[in-house]
């Protein structure tokens, strides 16, 4: 006996149920780690070696013991003997001994004997013979090998995000490469009929597939990898074949268009024909109401509506805490601000709407143009949706309001 479907649910409900049947990616892979920001680690990483691995000078200037220079001033210099020069990437064994110095640079490893280097500043630049103006106190001017961090140390735990700081932690550990969580694999289906794709001549009748391009590079800002993207027909069994030949290869489907109940919305046939578990059908908000979840093989399948602005208000709401579950990718977590209507939204509200708008840390400003669900051009620019409670009158400049950003 099929499950009862869950219709007319808020978007609350709807997360929930999604997240629900969403479940953590736990394949990991290794990747480059040029190609690693934005991925998170699958291990913790540990130093395998002490880093600088020796002693070494933060100056130019030189190496020698403190001892040595106890007494040095401008007037009554300490003259010692410079024995060599030690440039940044050689090595000397050579222990240095009583009245002896290194011309050394920065970065350089410090040969033994010495406790302290010389700012160059405070010398007469000497090269056989060096006399010191000032006296410097033991390990002054002096980086401890391990000084960053100790053969052993955690540097970058299991379930961290990788940016530019986190690979250049990992390159100066050694790493070529990195064990990160596999990306999230999708699939982007789109319907219609009416719509070609662009780089087509453009018939009567027909209209630009904007929302394939839409969708899809939204994803790929959430850090989805796209197996397939694809225009289907408005056959249900052309979907409901789609559907089955995605399922072994994405963790996700969504789809726009032919959810609603017109003669042309295949969707609600091809996922019986496919078997799908319908999980819920509508959602209390505006735009995207004939929104329709469903899973098939344990994969998650979110069906838009086919308004563009309907899928960017869906795809921002509803699938993206999908992929923040399985990402565990707190950046995608949804944000929410206030602030102070600088336009008037001239609607009453009866039920619960998302307007798009520009945030400016303090005023919602909307668009010029219109704002109806089949249009997108006017959210260029946009940062924001305004969620307007169900039962709300028109706003006004000066009143308050609550957004979601992009």
């Amino acid at each position: 006996m099929e499950k009862a479907i869950n219709e007319q649910v808020t978007i609350e409900q709807a997360t929930d149920l999604i997240l629900e049947h969403t479940r953590i990616i736990t394949d990991t892979e290794e990747i480059p780690l040029l190609q690693a920001s934005g991925r998170f680690l699958a291990k913790d990483m540990a130093a395998s070696f002490d880093n600088p691995p020796f002693d070494r000078s933060p100056i130019d200037g030189y190496a020698c013991r403190a001892s040595d220079v106890t007494s040095a001033s401008r007037n009554t210099p300490a003259r010692l003997k410079v024995i060599r020069e030690i440039d940044a990437g050689q090595y000397s064994a050579e222990e240095i001994k009583e009245g002896q110095a290194v011309r050394i640079m920065t970065g350089a490893a410090i040969p033994p004997g010495c406790d302290c280097c010389i700012r160059q500043e405070d010398t007469d630049y000497g090269e056989d013979e060096v006399c010191i103006f000032r006296p410097e106190k033991a390990w002054g001017n002096y980086c401890f090998r391990g000084e960053d961090f100790k053969t052993g140390d955690i540097l970058l735990q299991k379930g961290s995000r990788l940016s530019f700081v986190e690979a250049g932690i990992l390159a100066g550990m050694g790493q070529t490469s990195v064990p990160v969580y596999r990306l999230p694999r999708a699939a982007v289906f789109t319907t219609g009929d009416e719509v070609v794709l662009p780089g087509q001549p453009l018939p009567p009748g027909k209209i630009y597939n904007s929302n394939q391009t839409l969708l899809a590079s939204r994803l790929l800002d959430f850090g989805v990898q796209l197996v397939h993207v694809s225009s289907i027909p408005d056959q249900p069994p052309a979907m409901a074949e789609a559907l089955h030949k995605a399922a072994g290869d994405v963790d996700v489907i969504i789809t726009t268009g032919a959810v609603s109940v017109g003669k042309k919305d295949i969707m609600h046939e091809a996922l019986s024909l496919a078997q799908a578990e319908r999980v819920f059908w509508r959602v209390l908000v505006k735009p995207g109401m004939p929104t329709l979840f469903s899973t098939y093989k344990g994969i998650p399948i979110l069906s838009l509506s086919g308004n563009p602005f309907g899928v960017a208000v869906i795809t921002e709401l509803l699938a993206r805490p999908l992929f923040q579950k399985m990402k565990q990718d707190d950046t995608l977590r949804l944000k929410h601000v206030q602030g102070t209507m600088a336009d008037p939204f001239g609607k009453a509200s009866g039920g619960r709407r998302f307007v798009r708008a520009f945030w400016d840390g303090s005023d919602f400003h909307l668009p010029s143009g219109l704002h109806s669900n089949g249009i997108l051009a006017s959210m260029a620019g946009c940062n924001c949706l305004i969620d307007i409670p169900a039962g709300s009158p028109a706003l006004q400049p000066g009143d308050r309001a609550e957004a979601v950003l992009l």
